[in-house]
Formats: C-alpha cells, sequence, structure tokens
C-alpha cells in the first residue's frame, strides 16, 4: 500500500488555519454576548442600554469593531479584529417578561465581565446562575396584583367594597394570565382575554352588590395591564435617536392600550 507523503503546512497555511480557530472561537464569544442582549432586552431593557452592552462586551472580548442594530424583536451583532476577521450573529427575540431585579443583574454581569475580562467558561456558569435566579413566588404576585388593584381603586374615588371585589379580580386575572402564558400566546391576546374577564367580573359584582361602582372596580384592574414600562421605553429609546425601536414599541403599546379599553367597554355594554 502507497504512503501519502507528508504534507508540511506553509506559513500562509499555517495562518489561515489560527485565524479560522480565532473566527470559530469568536462565534462562541458573540453567541454568549447576544445571549445577554436577548436577556437584557426581554427583561424590559431599552435598545441604548442593550446596543451599549453588546458593544463594550464585544470589545472587551478582543473585538477591534463592534456594530449593533437592535430592535426590539431583533438583534444584529458585526465584529470585526485583524485575528479572526469580521463575524456577524443575528438574534431573533420573542415574548418579553419584565424583570427589572434581573436586567439589574445583567447589568452588574455585563460591567463584571467588561472589568475582569471574564472568559468563556466563567461568563457561562454567570450567566446560568443569572437564569436560574428565581422570581417571586406566585402567592407573593397574587397578593400584588390584589393590593394593586384595590389601591387604584380607592385612589380614583371608589369604595372599600369597590376595592374588595377589585382586589378579588385582580387575584382571578393573575391566574387567567399565568395560565395564557403557558399557551405562548402573544400579548394582544391575552391582554384581551383578560380585559374581557375583567369587565364581565366587574359587571357581576355590581350586579350581585359586591361592589358599588363598575368604573371603580374596573380602574383598579386596568392599572394592572397598563403596558407602562413599554410605553417609557418606547418614549427614552426615540429621545436617545432609537427611532425606529421606540416607534414600534409606542404603537405596541398604543395598540395594547387600544385592546384593553376595547375589552372593558365591550362586557361594560353587554352586561
Amino acid at each position: 500500500m502507497e504512503e501519502k507523503p507528508f504534507h508540511f503546512f506553509t506559513p500562509d497555511e499555517i495562518s489561515q488555519l489560527a485565524r479560522v480557530e480565532e473566527a470559530a472561537r469568536a462565534n462562541e464569544y458573540l453567541y454568549r454576548v447576544l445571549d445577554i442582549g436577548q436577556y437584557m432586552l426581554q427583561c424590559g431593557g431599552e435598545v441604548s442600554r442593550v446596543e451599549d452592552s453588546i458593544r463594550r462586551l464585544c470589545l472587551s472580548f478582543g473585538a477591534e469593531r463592534a456594530d449593533v442594530f437592535t430592535i426590539t424583536s431583533s438583534i444584529v451583532v458585526t465584529i470585526y479584529a485583524h485575528h479572526f476577521g469580521a463575524v456577524t450573529q443575528t438574534r431573533r427575540i420573542t415574548g418579553s417578561t419584565y424583570d427589572l431585579h434581573r436586567l439589574e443583574q445583567l447589568n452588574q454581569l455585563s460591567r463584571r465581565i467588561c472589568a475582569e475580562h471574564l472568559n468563556l467558561e466563567e461568563t457561562e456558569h454567570a450567566l446560568e446562575k443569572i437564569r436560574a435566579t428565581s422570581q417571586y413566588g406566585f402567592g407573593i404576585q397574587l397578593f400584588t396584583y390584589a393590593l394593586v388593584s384595590s389601591s387604584f381603586s380607592l385612589f380614583f374615588g371608589g369604595s372599600a367594597l369597590d376595592a374588595v371585589a377589585s382586589g378579588i379580580i385582580g387575584i382571578v386575572l393573575k391566574c387567567l394570565d399565568r395560565l395564557i402564558r403557558k399557551t405562548e400566546a402573544n400579548a394582544f391576546l391575552s391582554s384581551l382575554l383578560c380585559a374581557c374577564l375583567g369587565g364581565l367580573l366587574a359587571g357581576l359584582a355590581v350586579r350581585f352588590h359586591l361592589g358599588d361602582n363598575m368604573d371603580m372596580i374596573s380602574i383598579g384592574n386596568i392599572m394592572l395591564l397598563i403596558p407602562g414600562i413599554a410605553l417609557t421605553n418606547s418614549l427614552r429609546d426615540m429621545f436617545s435617536g432609537n427611532t425606529i425601536s421606540g416607534l414600534m414599541r409606542f404603537i405596541e403599546a398604543v395598540l395594547l392600550a387600544l385592546t384593553i379599553a376595547f375589552g372593558f367597554a365591550l362586557m361594560a355594554a353587554l352586561i
């Protein structure tokens, strides 16, 4: 059997192999950076914060240049360095669960990576630790929904009976929201169903003398559903120059508000 002659790599081939290996490693780093950016965006971070964090992380990992484009549903990042060339990745963003505590943890992680230059393994471990952080228990969430509903009902002039009815309906809406989230339904359907159920229960509470004023009961529940964070972030994005993302978030927030108003108005007209 004829043996194949031993192949000696030329300096150019060795350089090319090293460049391919560096590009593969850059892809791994960029994938983790996009993970951090995705979680920040889903937790309620504004676009300017996400873009700045991704850019700083890429530069701390060795990129000479990082171009980041972020909107509410997508992140596109291109990094360049002489030793690995240009690398581009795109991440599709779906869904959002606003969690300001987790957003703060992600901010701290990005600062730590930039300051301490964590390697890939350390970054993965820290990110997994943040993802494993437990949120508030379901019982505390139910109590918060009841407290917010009843408080706003009293604030806008409702009676004590209205506040109690609004608080109970707030608990029911939280249970419905949790069931809907398990089906991964879009935000508009979830808001419409919650608004219709809230309006229906408010009307029934007044009809059976469990409340005095349907409007005062409903307004406490409406405050649970209003997309306040999305609206605030949309204005901040537009003021910081991210017009496309700001307009997209603003339109989405307005449509959600109209959906909520339609649901409550529909039930008020039917009852």
